[in-house]
């Protein structure tokens, strides 16, 4: 016996990419769902464009993270220096899904005001170093499992950076929640 199943379109997936998405916004959106690979065609190419103008979207307010972060003033040095590594990590990938948009004759989205990542990330409420690691720690695995999310909604030409930089993001989420003192955890499968 066989049940139908109806699988996500790559146009519901980005539903409102035109609108800013939180890193755990789109986490939330890509996390558990299968998507049907579109054909390769105008449309998939515009789909495709849309999801990374998306993701360009979430690198731009990882990097404004890192940015107030570093100059909070609630940070020890040695953490802003590894938080400024991070944000080097992000600006890299921003910049290869500008690369990655332009090579399929998109226009890539533009970063926000400083003013409006504090807001949306709600700069206000933290307080000291572990608020602002707290922060990070929910962003990184955010953009962890949104890459892993998106690879399948990809046409077949971006699988591998997708992979990639879920593989960076999970790497900044195990130092930040080794820095923040979490134990290992005890279940395989973490991301995704």
């Amino acid at each position: 016996m066989t049940t139908e199943t109806t699988m996500p379109t790559r146009r519901n997936f980005i539903g409102g990419a035109g609108k800013t998405l939180s890193l755990a916004g789109l986490a939330m959106i890509s996390g558990g769902c299968s998507y049907a690979a579109a054909p390769n065609s105008a449309s998939a190419t515009s789909q495709d464009v849309e999801i990374l103008n998306a993701a360009i979207a979430l690198e731009h307010e990882g990097i404004a993270a890192y940015q107030i972060a570093a100059t909070s003033g609630l940070l020890q040095p040695a953490v802003v220096d590894i938080g400024v590594t991070f944000q080097g990590h992000h600006k890299g990938h921003r910049d290869a899904l500008i690369k990655a948009v332009e090579q399929l004759g998109g226009t890539p989205v533009e970063e926000q005001s400083q003013d409006h990542y504090i807001d949306a990330l709600d700069i206000a409420s933290l307080k000291n170093q572990e608020d602002v690691l707290r922060l990070a720690l929910k962003l990184e695995r955010g953009a962890a499992n949104a890459y892993l999310g998106l690879i399948p909604s990809l046409g077949n030409d971006f699988h591998q950076v997708a992979a990639q930089m879920a593989g960076d993001e999970a790497f900044h989420a195990a130092i930040l929640g080794n820095a923040l003192g979490e134990p290992i955890p005890k279940t395989p499968l973490m991301f995704g």
